[in-house]
């Protein structure tokens, strides 16, 4: 229905030109936790939302922030608009934690980049420079993937397709499958890749298997574009957790990035992240940051500056920094801790034939791909009160030693 079509509909005014549009189904995340906001029961879990939560189920503000946002305050600094392309020294220190200080195309002046709304952001601003100068092409996304990553690409103007990545089976990598459809697909095609703790499912590709990727995209000449959410926060080193993108630079793609400082920094609302993709040179590289401003201008003008500085602050201080990579480096602790005893408690009394518990220590990061079916999952939350996602994947920052027992215990119940 066009404008005019829906005002000469409107007879007599009692209505606005937005009468006919349908209801939006409701995000699933959000509509489970009003769920079970809403039950009453004292031994409902929340596995739900990816934040991570302390041993007591609490919000966890890492004290090195805590440190940095006061040392900000009491700086007294402006409020003023940052610049198209954020606050200038967190695009630097940002670019050094992913890239590497020692980086050659970070050295030589080779990155184009911009401070974004956090990693979802960064998405849709690569979804728009690929959109902007290549058209309307097929953007490979693995299966499964985050979400939004479909809705997203999609409203950029691309053409999303799902590539092999997860096989059901072993609750591990589809390797094979994934190494086909690389192959398979037209040379210089557009992917996306996770590059650490990929969510849903916590499994990724060993080093070797991502030197076989790296080689193979290349040979195809394929656009590399890393969602990188979890830096640190995966195994614990933020370092080995960078391994993929930087053996890709190595090798020589020129890839995109973008960077989320949600998890790893527990900066979820301040919407930090960071764009960023390889050029040829420094005259191309100047080029193409001012095509990057004026996607950015369009879609949102200029960043949000008090988070950008959080981050800015503990990556540039020695000390906090020291002290933040200890933090993190406790929270992916937790996590693994948590997998550990949820999966021995699993693994007591009398198993059924052909279930297996491996995989939740094998995958790593925030979640664990269960292999639980829907009609189990609907148990577990009509029955049991534990909200997880439809597809069974449980945030691990929800397991606590006071509900590791009673989750254990009706996960076995609903086999």
């Amino acid at each position: 229905m066009s404008i005019i079509q829906a005002l000469r509909s409107n007879v007599g005014g009692k209505r606005s030109i937005w009468h006919a549009l349908p209801l939006a189904p409701p995000d699933k995340i959000i509509g489970l936790v009003e769920m079970f906001k809403a039950d009453t029961s004292p031994q409902k879990v929340n596995l739900g939302v990816g934040a991570y939560r302390d041993d007591q189920g609490r919000t966890y503000i890492l004290p090195s922030i805590r440190e940095a946002e006061l040392s900000i305050v009491n700086s007294n600094m402006d409020k003023e608009y940052t610049g198209i392309s954020g606050v200038p020294e967190f695009v630097k220190v940002a670019l050094e934690f992913a890239y590497g200080p020692d980086s050659e195309p970070l050295q030589s002046g080779r990155i184009a980049a911009s401070q974004s709304i956090s990693g979802t952001g960064g998405c849709r601003l690569a979804g728009e420079m690929v959109k902007t100068f290549f058209g309307k092409v097929k953007v490979y996304i693995p299966d499964p993937t985050w979400p939004n990553h479909v809705a997203l690409f999609r409203n950029s103007g691309l053409e999303p397709v799902f590539y092999k990545y997860y096989d059901p089976a072993t609750k591990s990598v589809d390797f094979e499958g994934l190494v086909n459809d690389i192959k398979n697909a037209e040379d210089g095609s557009f992917f996306v890749l996770h590059a650490c703790a990929h969510n849903p499912t916590g499994c990724d590709p060993t080093q070797d298997q991502w030197d076989i990727l790296s080689k193979l995209m290349l040979e195809k000449n394929h656009l590399v574009f890393f969602d990188c959410a979890y830096q640190g926060f995966a195994t614990g080193d933020a370092e080995a957790d960078a391994y993929a993108i930087r053996k890709f630079v190595a090798d020589g793609h020129s890839i995109m990035l973008s960077q989320s400082f949600a998890k790893n920094f527990g900066l979820y609302g301040e919407r930090v992240g960071c764009f960023s993709l390889i050029t040829s040179d420094s005259e191309e590289c100047a080029r193409v940051n001012s095509q990057l401003k004026l996607v950015v201008r369009a879609m949102y003008s200029n960043p949000p500056i008090h988070g950008a500085r959080i981050v800015a602050k503990v990556l540039s201080n020695p000390v906090l920094k020291a002290q933040w990579y200890e933090e993190c480096k406790g929270m992916a602790d937790r996590i693994r801790d948590m997998r550990l005893l949820l999966r021995q408690k699993l693994e007591q009394g009398e198993q059924k034939e052909g279930v297996t518990w491996n995989h939740v220590t094998d995958q790593i990061g925030m979640f664990c791909y269960t292999g639980l079916s829907l009609p189990q999952v609907l148990r577990l939350r009509e029955e049991f009160h534990i909200y997880c996602t439809d597809d069974g994947r449980f945030s691990m920052a929800g397991v606590n030693t006071g509900n590791v027992d009673y989750l254990a215990e009706s996960v076995r119940a609903v086999l």
